[in-house]
């Protein structure tokens, strides 16, 4: 696609009007007709300036860049590279510091990248090709044979997931298949009211959990801006004394037996 109609495809899909765009960019409407049109071609500053007024995620702005004819702006560095040891070690911090409470990292895919040793709990019992580094965190989170059979509120979970991964097609249409028709859905009693909670069966008894995410909002790598860090984080005083008895049980067989051993051993280390 040309520069002028991703330009307003872009525009269109976040319902701006011209004149929108135009005034967040600091240009006139008849400029940015004139550079939809084709008319007019814009400078790599302005290409940038309405990227940036459009909130494209980065990866996104450096498409428009290149469909305009210039380099990208914005850097994709490996996450295992040296540019981002300081990333990573700030992730290791944030997971330990998540502590009983599970916590992971995903990339844009929902691959996962880092996790703390809480998660176990969650996925204890998940057939192993689907639980560790480099797995895909919503495949697992819906799979017959992850945690899907010991979510007692799947059908409510599952298009929480889904509304969560509509930017990944392939994984989405793959993932629909193992969710329950809208139609079995239960109510709203079934939120929190401003959010909807994981309710999951585990050996420490019923969990209710919520879920955050937490991004670098300021970050100029696209790697870096893609990275996505979930907590679970409990509803209920149960759930934190089934998080914290289950820590306290791994701590104790880490000093028994030496560490790496248990099927937990997702520290944030082990990039």
């Amino acid at each position: 696609m040309d520069f002028p109609s991703t330009l307003r495809a872009r525009r269109t899909g976040r319902r701006l009007s011209q004149l929108d765009l135009a005034t967040l960019a600091g240009t006139t409407q008849r400029h940015l007709s004139f550079i939809e049109s084709g008319r007019s071609t814009p400078g790599r500053a302005m290409v940038v300036r309405l990227a940036e007024s459009l909130g494209l995620p980065l990866r996104e702005r450096n498409e428009l860049l290149l469909s305009a004819g210039y380099a990208p702006v914005y850097a994709e560095c490996p996450l295992d590279g040296p540019e981002l040891a300081p990333v990573r070690a700030a992730l290791g911090h944030i997971l330990e510091g998540h502590l009983p409470y599970p916590a992971l990292v995903v990339d844009r895919n929902g691959d996962v990248v880092a996790a703390n040793a809480a998660l176990g709990l969650l996925t204890d019992g998940a057939a192993p090709g689907l639980v560790g580094l480099g797995t895909n965190a919503y495949r697992l989170a819906l799979h017959p044979d992850g945690l899907a059979p010991r979510i007692l509120n799947f059908p409510a979970w599952s298009r929480h997931v889904l509304a969560g991964i509509a930017h990944l097609p392939e994984l989405h249409a793959e993932l629909l298949a193992h969710v329950p028709p809208l139609d079995d859905l239960p109510g709203r009693s079934d939120q929190l009211g401003f959010a909807v909670p994981l309710h999951l069966r585990s050996p420490f008894g019923e969990l209710h959990l919520m879920t955050t995410v937490t991004t670098f909002a300021t970050a100029v790598d696209v790697t870096l801006a893609e990275l996505r860090l979930e907590a679970f984080l409990p509803v209920d005083e149960a759930t934190a004394a089934a998080l914290r008895a289950y820590a306290e049980r791994e701590s104790g067989a880490e000093s028994g037996a030496g560490p790496g051993v248990g099927p937990a051993d997702q520290s944030p280390g082990n990039w």
